[in-house]
């Protein structure tokens, strides 16, 4: 039956629940890691209201403290990194590699933030009057609402929870329900690291309920941050939630992330880079490759090429060396069929489409494809920039091609869809790399190298229907989860006014020199 997971509100288990539903391995369905009790609305607000009680005794805490916390919390992270990985792996099928990367990447994440405990710096500033000084401080924002997808479990929730906690907020987190095993792990970690009982709290919970709950959470003032991982119309919500509120959340959505491919390329190096931006995680990652756009000249060449590595990649077990298994989750499975139907009798299909079985069979494939949610990769070419699976993101290993003759036309079809999150080119021309960058509207830009990955101390978010323009990452999330203060303090002993006392120094503007 594998484990129950219950919701955590301040440091106690929450018993009640409004159903009980089951997380299992989507690579083996079979296989029940947990059972999870979600939550109502009502224990959102709990959580809220726990936050909001621990949030002063946190922030007093001195932020060299709280970094001890955190480097804590990346001691334990390593300490049980292939614990942790082996559990991604077994709950959302990500292959085993992947997996302790994602680990590491909250270790990374971690050892950043312990400096910042001894740096969140302001600054002093010199003021126009005399016997005054000026200064600004970084101050935490409060309590912070988290709501993450499953992609990336446990690797993007500590993109907000680690730094909202340095800077001296308090945390409840809303894990997505198919993830929740994992989830319970991670919040295990960072309560035996030394975080105090209330301020870091999770929530098991459904979108409508979490909603729900955010939004009581948000009408009593319990919350004063939101940040947001899922997608794009999930996010428009709960921007238009916050804006009532006169809250900016930090939100992270989806991309239709384009590759552009110059007739400069090392085309063998941009074909490795598509195949792993493509349908590395099946192509369920938000930085996911969308649609390669390809020089006319070496279409050919290139689709070839391709066509063979994607043909050629390990698929299969994700316990075993493979490029990818199965999709996360039956809703994804349901949403990724969907988007196939978008394929068009222009279209050329390279490959089988559809679940992987016994009468759809995939070569070479690892492991016993029945056992779970295992789906073809499929390269769709020939797709045209009005097309819905050129507008639209797919969320599985699906990768769009199509041409451009000049790189301003290749820009203009990156751009279209409306999205920004991330964006790659390949090519040997830093003209055409740099004219790139600047034409392209994502947040972030790969010059010879694929469109997914990030590192801990880069800033990671995206612009149009990928985000408000918000950033995690380095030191740059700190603007999310601090708020600016300016202090002044005069000295002189006598009311001092600003642009009105003012001295004004003299001279003689009209001077020539002879």
């Amino acid at each position: 039956m594998g484990v129950e997971v219950l919701s955590v509100v301040g440091g106690e288990r929450v018993t009640e629940s409004v159903r009980r539903t089951e997380s299992t391995n989507p690579a083996r369905l079979s296989d029940v890691v947990g059972t999870v009790a979600s939550a109502g609305p009502e224990v959102f607000v709990r959580a809220a209201e726990a936050a909001r009680a621990a949030q002063g005794a946190w922030a007093a805490t001195p932020a060299p403290q709280r970094g001890q916390v955190i480097a804590n919390v990346g001691r334990l992270m390593t300490a049980n990194k292939e614990r942790l990985a082996q559990l991604v792996t077994r709950e959302i099928g990500k292959p085993i590699a992947e997996a302790r990367g994602e680990v590491q990447e909250i270790i990374d994440t971690c050892d950043f933030f312990i400096g910042e405990g001894r740096r969140l710096y302001g600054q002093t500033v010199p003021s126009e009057m005399p016997d005054k000084q000026l200064f600004t401080f970084r101050r935490p924002i409060g309590t912070v609402a988290v709501i993450t997808a499953g992609n990336f479990p446990v690797a993007v929730p500590s993109w907000y929870i680690v730094p909202a906690l340095l800077c001296g907020n308090t945390v409840v987190w809303k894990p997505a329900e198919y993830s929740a095993v994992m989830s319970d792990a991670f919040y295990e970690l960072f309560a035996h690291a030394g975080v105090p009982a209330g301020v870091f709290n999770v929530v098991y919970a459904d979108g409508p309920d979490t909603f729900a709950g955010l939004e009581q959470s948000l009408q009593a003032g319990l919350i004063d941050k939101v940040g947001f991982t899922g997608s794009s119309a999930v996010g428009t919500q709960i921007g238009e939630l916050c804006g009532r509120h006169l809250q900016t959340p930090c939100l992270e959505l989806g991309g239709k992330n384009p590759m552009v491919i110059s007739a400069s390329a090392d085309l063998d190096l941009a074909v490795e880079g598509a195949l792993f931006s493509g349908f590395g995680t099946a192509g369920q990652r938000c930085t996911s490759l969308g649609t390669v756009i390809v020089h006319e000249s070496i279409h050919d060449a290139f689709v070839e090429r391709f066509t063979a590595a994607v043909a050629g990649a390990a698929m299969g077990d994700p316990t075993q060396d493979v490029l990818f298994g199965p999709l996360l989750d039956e809703k994804f499975a349901a949403g990724f069929e969907k988007s196939l139907g978008w394929i068009a009798a222009h279209h050329e299909v390279i490959g089988a489409t559809g679940r992987v079985g016994a009468d759809n069979p995939r070569a070479g494939f690892v492991g016993d494809p029945s056992d779970g949610l295992f789906y073809h990769p499929v390269i769709v070419d020939g797709v045209r920039s009005d097309d819905e699976i050129f507008l639209n993101e797919t969320f599985g290993p699906v990768v769009g091609i199509t041409t451009y003759t000049t790189l301003d036309e290749a820009i203009a079809l990156g751009n279209k869809p409306g999205y920004g999150l991330s964006s790659s080119i390949y090519t040997t021309d830093p003209n055409e790399a740099f004219r790139f960058a600047q034409g392209i509207s994502a947040g972030m830009v790969s010059v010879n190298n694929s469109t997914s990955g990030a590192e801990a101390h880069l800033p990671f978010g995206g612009n149009g229907k990928s985000g408000n323009g918000s950033r995690q990452s380095g030191i740059w999330v700190l603007d999310q989860f601090t708020r600016w203060q300016s202090m002044n303090w005069d000295y002189s002993g006598k009311l001092q006014k600003a642009q009105m006392d003012t001295e004004t120094v003299q001279a003689d503007l009209d001077f020539l020199l002879p």
